[in-house]
Formats: C-alpha cells, sequence, structure tokens
C-alpha cells in the first residue's frame, strides 16, 4: 500500500492551518492599531483644502481620504494617501500638513476625509 497522497495531504493541511493562523494573527494585530487610532487628538490650528482651480474646471468632485502620523508635540510628520482622484487628494495634502494638534504622550494616526462638490 502506498500511503504518500495521504501525508502530501496531510502536509497541505497543516499548511494550510498555518496559513489561517497567520491571517487570524494579521486581523488581530491591525485590529489593536485601528483601536489606538479611535483616541482623537484634538486640532489647535487648521488649514481648510482649497478646492483645486483644475478640479472645478473639469467638475471633478468626490472624496479624499488621508492618514495623518501626528508626533507627541502635535506635527504632522507623515500623510498617507487612503484614496481619491489624486488632483483632490493633492489639495488635502497641501492642507493637513500645517495643521497642528495638542500634544499627546505618543504619537498617533488619524484617518481624514475631505468631500469636495462643484
Amino acid at each position: 500500500m502506498n500511503f504518500t497522497p495521504f501525508r502530501g495531504h496531510a502536509r497541505h493541511r497543516i499548511g494550510s492551518i498555518f496559513s489561517v493562523g497567520l491571517l487570524a494573527l494579521f486581523f488581530l494585530v491591525s485590529g489593536n492599531s485601528s483601536l489606538a487610532q479611535g483616541t482623537a487628538r484634538k486640532i489647535k490650528s487648521r488649514v481648510e483644502p482649497v478646492y483645486p482651480e483644475l478640479a472645478k474646471r473639469n467638475n471633478i468632485s468626490g472624496s479624499a481620504r488621508v492618514e495623518l502620523l501626528v508626533t507627541p508635540d502635535g506635527r504632522v510628520k507623515e500623510v498617507k494617501v487612503l484614496g481619491g482622484n489624486p488632483v483632490l487628494v493633492q489639495a488635502v495634502m497641501a492642507a493637513v500638513v500645517k495643521w497642528k494638534y495638542e500634544p499627546a504622550a505618543e504619537e498617533s494616526s488619524v484617518v481624514i476625509k475631505f468631500d469636495f462638490s462643484p
């Protein structure tokens, strides 16, 4: 009798279980980071994005979403684009890098969404 297919199946099953475990671990870790984002930082000064002239002329509307990494002293350290029309995203990025937040004990991330319409 040859049991090779069974052994191959067992190895595949162990690999699948391992993959599912890694996937579950990823979701647990990402879930914890989203909890950390739940603590809102208060804005001290805010510059509103300017609706770009190019977007007005071409009737471009929609949303732009970015994630900000805010330093403990309240400066915007990094801006990560999460989605939106590139013209609108550029307007948002130009504005949010000027924002100042209240100081906090550690860096935090904040997700911001802006809606533009002509």
